[in-house]
């Protein structure tokens, strides 16, 4: 097992790794829009947190050697599903032709007032 960390991505904010390899599987926990440099969400607007967090979770898939091309798993959490679209229509951009599996799931809130956080598995190999 590994711990993977970067300064390109939000510290966590809590007792956790941004990510940890294990066999052939890289554990990506979720992250948030939270900008690297400030620790500070990116904005109130849905697609600039959606933009932001796919940006985290491509610099955490970066630091293992990898990208979001070797996701074979996300789960969206949202604080309301009317967002949707939005965020589907940026989550496409970001992975194009490749569709992992997903999940998306509305919860009553995230940290920090975020209103998505997306974690995911990626493959190592």
């Amino acid at each position: 097992m590994k711990m993977i960390a970067t300064a390109k991505a939000p510290a966590a904010v809590g007792p956790y790794s941004q990510a940890v390899a294990a066999g052939d599987c890289l554990y990506l926990s979720g992250q948030i829009p939270l900008v690297p440099e400030t620790g500070l969400l990116v904005s109130e607007k849905i697609a600039d947190q959606a933009e932001q967090v796919l940006q985290n979770l491509a610099a955490v898939c970066a630091a293992a050697g990898g990208s979001l091309a070797k996701v074979v798993k996300c789960t969206v959490f949202l604080t309301d599903l009317a967002n949707f679209q939005v965020v589907n229509e940026i989550y496409a951009r970001h992975f194009g032709d490749h569709k992992p599996a997903r999940s998306t799931i509305q919860v009553a809130a995230l940290p920090r007032g975020a209103a998505v956080e997306i974690e995911a598995v990626m493959y190592l190999q």
